[in-house]
């Protein structure tokens, strides 16, 4: 470029900084001022946009993209807007961890929050374990509390299976019977439901009858049916997620084992349920961190939804995007409160966070930076009951949780 032709361009620049106002008495502060107002505080969100868990990491990131907007509308951090970036992780563990890379590297992401899979989160906080980034799990894990997956930079805004779980069995074991069979995707999220659902069940004269394992990404569970029947449990508990469970919900609805038992899933999906219908589910119970009809007993509830409501043309949130919103406002509020995006003071403002954001008190506990919070124990609606489509569970039970029902910090390898 030529001498005029560069100062030309330079008095171009400089015309559209004083129309707007960000050119400093007498030009010198110009490039820390260019820097500032360029330097968005960036939030990495690796989820499976494609795969068997596609309808909550749709969930997950509309509830990411509230936090974004309501954190940018109350000014930012000292002016700098956050940018949501995100990535699809494949639900592949290593897909997950090069667009992390990626994020990091490349992207310059501040912060890391998201993942929809057990296996997918280790391998993401793997990553930000080297780079020292902050990662805000929002899938349940019992594995990434534990002290050799766990670093200062790990965060667990999600329930765990030992938490979900455990919930679960102490509400429904004493009403609807003590002989079990679980219905367990062979995956680490599957084992670990069974054993927070074995803990809790042990203490309630639980018999277990059989675990019957299934492969992640099932379509035809009718070859297990027969074995079921043939245990004549009070209960089977259903311990996957996403699609495997549609369709073994749905499968089991045809086959007649509604009738023959009465059906539990530990972590009761939201998404599946909207899909499938009232017949499907009609009578199931199971576990959940968030159902927006909180909204009748709780402001803060009350709030979120609108304000959800108000950016998705109407319609509700879901549990998981519950979760987005919470993991993405809670680093956003951490950097806030800290007035930088330094990752280690970052870290000790997020430690200390608490309060209600969306579903009542949260805090993270100190030793392993899990969320503590509460369970909601909810049963499908059947279709006389709902008010509107979006009506599909009744909240029949909410356990409080305090730390003494969390794994230890001991049993979990914390130093004390």
């Amino acid at each position: 470029m030529d001498n005029s032709k560069h100062s030309k361009m330079r008095r171009k620049v400089l015309r559209t900084m004083v129309a707007g106002g960000t050119l400093a008495a007498g030009g010198a502060a110009l490039p820390s001022l260019v820097r500032a107002q360029s330097d968005t505080v960036r939030v990495g969100f690796p989820v499976p946009l494609t795969g068997a868990f596609a309808a909550e990491a749709q969930a997950v990131v509309r509830g990411a993209e509230l936090a974004i907007k309501e954190f940018n509308d109350a000014g930012g951090l000292n002016g700098r807007k956050a940018e949501l970036l995100v990535r699809d992780d494949k639900l592949n563990p290593q897909e997950a961890a090069t667009r992390t890379i990626e994020l990091i590297d490349k992207d310059k992401a501040h912060f890391i929050v998201g993942s929809v899979s057990s296996a997918v989160q280790l391998s993401v906080n793997n990553v930000t374990k080297q780079r020292k980034v902050i990662y805000n799990s929002i899938s349940q894990s019992d594995t990434i509390n534990e002290a050799k997956d766990w670093s200062r930079y790990t965060f667990h805004e999600c329930l765990n299976p030992h938490m979900t779980a455990g919930a679960v069995a102490r509400y429904a074991i004493p009403k609807m019977g003590k002989r079990v069979v679980f219905l367990t995707a062979d995956y680490a999220y599957g084992h670990e439901m069974v054993r927070g659902f074995q803990t809790a069940g042990k203490a309630l004269g639980m018999e277990v009858l059989a675990d019957i394992r299934h492969p992640l990404g099932t379509t035809d569970f009718s070859s297990y049916f027969p074995r079921i029947l043939a245990l004549k449990p009070d209960v089977l508990i259903v311990c996957n997620f996403g699609r495997d469970q549609q369709i073994a919900f749905k499968q089991a609805n045809d086959f007649g084992i509604k009738k023959q038992m009465k059906i539990i899933a530990p972590l009761l999906m939201h998404n599946g349920r909207s899909v499938d219908g009232h017949k499907t589910y009609e009578g199931v119970i199971g576990g959940t961190g968030y159902y927006w009809g909180l909204e009748g007993s709780l402001a803060s509830s009350k709030k979120f939804n609108d304000a959800f409501k108000a950016l998705h043309k109407g319609v509700y949130p879901t549990d998981y995007a519950g979760l987005g919103y919470a993991g993405v406002r809670n680093v956003l509020a951490a950097a806030k409160a800290a007035g930088t995006t330094d990752t280690e003071k970052v870290v000790d403002a997020l430690r200390a966070v608490k309060g209600d954001l969306y579903k009542g008190n949260v805090f993270f506990r100190q030793c392993d930076h899990q969320a503590v919070q509460s369970v909601l124990i909810i049963e499908s609606k059947d279709r006389s009951a709902a008010a509107n489509d979006q009506d599909i569970f009744r909240i029949v039970a909410t356990e409080t949780f305090d730390e003494s029902k969390l794994r230890s910090c001991n049993e979990l390898g914390h130093q004390a």
